[in-house]
């Protein structure tokens, strides 16, 4: 059965083009185990939960607010005078 249809091509061309693969998918498992270990085990061990550890629960984006606003330099504070 032959289909005119755009994503039925598309589909094609990358199924045929994965399936002819040869070094192609050991690349991409490399790929995928690295963004596995970027994301996963990298999130557990080195980015904890700082807000839900730091805010009251409801309070999470006044925390936050706060936070931004306090470590604003201290020329980003000072006003300047404008002459009329």
């Amino acid at each position: 059965m032959k289909q005119n249809n755009f994503l039925y091509w598309t589909f094609r061309l990358y199924y045929d083009g994965f399936r002819n693969m040869t070094v192609g998918k050991t690349l991409w498992t490399v790929i995928l185990i690295k963004l596995f270990i970027i994301f996963v085990i990298l999130k557990i061990f080195f980015f904890p939960d700082f807000i839900r550890h730091h805010a009251k629960k409801g309070q999470e984006s006044q925390f936050v607010s706060e936070q931004v606003l306090d470590r604003t330099s201290p020329l980003t504070k000072i006003s300047i005078p404008v002459a009329k």
